[in-house]
């Protein structure tokens, strides 16, 4: 696209970067990177490329990924069905084998490798290793029966330090949504909420949820029905309207409880170079989600 503008058109782009990349120099940034976006192969280049520009431009970029569909395919193969519950993947023993082989070993180390292959620097990190966690208590279900949805985790501690050395050695932590209890049972982590805590624990600047979700939308059909701002205190309305619903819940109420607990800003956005057009335009895109 780029060769279709005019240098003059090139010149201003970087021109109404400019302030922001002065703003955010040395900030950082926990970015959730999920959906069906994180299964598009093209998708992907191009958000992590984003990432690494990020990174050169002295923003500290945090990656929590997500895995949702690769894991579905996998428990798929082994004959397994996949259960959820206001948007939170119902976890036997033989399903969470299966989420952390797929987050740890496939997910975690193919991110760092394109990374690197865009000229950044990451280090993986399994998040047992940084999120310590408690199996979440049995919820409503249907017809307001209460369910165990069985090795799902809430998070109670976050680990930061080797996270911090990283950052320190201008490298991207790229970190999978897994916890440990302190009995050592690894747990499933909604991704949305491993971020959200990671990010209050930091106290960062931004909290970032890519997905293939453009933001809140009033009606999915209608790409003008975009929420484009709202506070954390209209949130709950919206999920009582179910404008707000399923794999959504998880997320809003994730960057409301990150504001609650000293992160700055929170948006939902969606798309090629979505990270770019959010940070460094003027006008940005997606939902901005305010304390």
């Amino acid at each position: 696209m780029a060769l279709n503008l005019t240098p003059s058109l090139r010149a201003e782009s970087l021109i109404e970067a400019l302030p922001h990349i002065q703003r955010f120099r040395g900030h950082t940034f926990v970015i959730k990177y999920g959906g069906s976006a994180i299964e598009d192969e093209d998708h992907v280049a191009s958000f992590l490329r984003d990432v690494v520009f990020l990174e050169v431009v002295g923003i500290n970029p945090i990656l929590v990924h997500g895995g949702g569909k690769a894991i579905t395919t996998a428990m798929r193969k082994a004959g397994l069905k996949s259960h959820f519950l206001n948007g939170l993947r119902v976890t036997d023993e033989r399903s969470m084998a299966i989420v952390e082989e797929t987050l740890d070993r496939e997910i975690n180390p193919q991110i760092v490798a394109m990374i690197e292959r865009f000229g950044g620097k990451a280090h993986g990190f399994s998040g047992k290793n940084v999120f310590q966690a408690v199996r979440t208590a049995p919820i409503a279900g249907p017809g307001g029966t209460i369910q165990d949805i069985g090795l799902v985790g809430d998070v109670i501690d976050v680990q930061t330090e080797e996270i911090q050395k990283t950052l320190k050695a201008e490298m991207v932590p790229v970190i999978s949504p897994i916890g440990a209890s302190k009995d050592g049972t690894i747990l499933n982590i909604n991704a949305d909420v491993a971020a959200s805590a990671l990010a209050a624990s930091l106290k960062v600047s931004k909290l970032i949820f890519v997905s293939d979700v453009p933001g809140i939308m009033r009606d999915p059909s209608l790409p003008e029905s975009l929420i484009p701002s709202v506070g954390s205190d209209k949130l709950e309305a919206l999920i009582q309207e179910e404008i707000i619903s399923g794999g959504m819940i998880p997320k809003v109420r994730s960057a409301a409880q990150a504001l609650k607990n000293g992160v700055s800003k929170t948006h939902l956005i969606s798309g090629q170079h979505c990270l770019l057009l959010e940070i460094f335009s003027n006008s940005g895109i997606g939902t901005e989600i305010l304390p």
